[in-house]
């Protein structure tokens, strides 16, 4: 959907200045554009925001979701993807995991067969991450080629360098809330990011919009905004 609205621009500034544009995206980045109201939830609350879960309408692929990771914090998890342990795959997270005697369990051979014993699964699962910090599980998960992520909270993120080196998170200057940190749009236009820019404060541009579309002159506008029926901000 970012795409699609970011190919839209480029092809109306195409027509206007014949110019193209190369656009990319990527899918964290376009994840953080979404959560971009997690973000204003902490700036308001402090500290990072609580989980809302981690299930899917679709139905999984167990051993598939969030699991705790040892630290037993909120934030101290891993995910693994429902796509993590695919047949081919079950021996993998099985190898890495230490259970080489599950290897070849008619138990868990198939994902409908993981699927009727979802719990027992997950179970043996967390029993293996909560030894190990996220960063750990998912790195030795990773290496197995196994979709895995350390989930990082919202103070997690906004404090990720890299993340900012990018150009994908940005401090704002904003007139009211200092050393506010937001995503910006994800879609790079020719590399580059987009800069963020704080919204019009309330009233900001009442006399430019009345004088410019509306004709109405300075001393009219002065005597809206003196019987309170309209709001400006100098």
């Amino acid at each position: 959907m970012l795409l699609s609205i970011s190919i839209l621009g480029a092809l109306y500034e195409k027509k206007r200045t014949g110019q193209g544009q190369r656009l990319q995206v990527a899918m964290q980045d376009a994840m953080l554009h979404y959560i971009c109201l997690a973000f204003a939830t902490q700036a308001r609350k402090g500290g990072p925001v609580e989980r809302a879960g981690d299930q899917t309408v679709s139905g999984g692929n167990p051993p598939c979701g969030i699991f705790k990771c040892k630290g037993g914090g909120l934030n101290e998890t891993m995910s693994m993807s429902k796509r993590a342990a695919p047949t081919p795959n079950i021996g993998r997270v099985c190898y890495k995991s230490g259970r080489e005697d599950l290897i070849g369990d008619k138990r868990y051979a198939t994902p409908a067969d993981r699927t009727e014993c979802e719990e027992e699964v997950n179970a043996i699962v967390s029993a293996w991450t909560s030894k190990h910090d996220k960063h750990e599980a998912m790195q030795i998960i990773g290496a197995a080629g196994i979709p895995a992520g350390a989930v990082l909270d919202t103070k997690e993120l906004a404090e990720d360098r890299t993340l900012h080196e990018r150009g994908i998170l940005q401090t704002m200057d904003h007139p009211q809330v200092k050393g506010y940190v937001m995503p910006t749009w994800p879609v790079r236009h020719d590399g580059t990011p987009v800069a963020v820019r704080a919204a019009p404060l309330l009233g900001e541009h009442s006399s430019e919009v009345l004088e410019s579309w509306l004709g109405l002159s300075r001393h009219e506008i002065e005597g809206l905004a003196a019987d309170r029926i309209i709001t400006q901000r100098r």
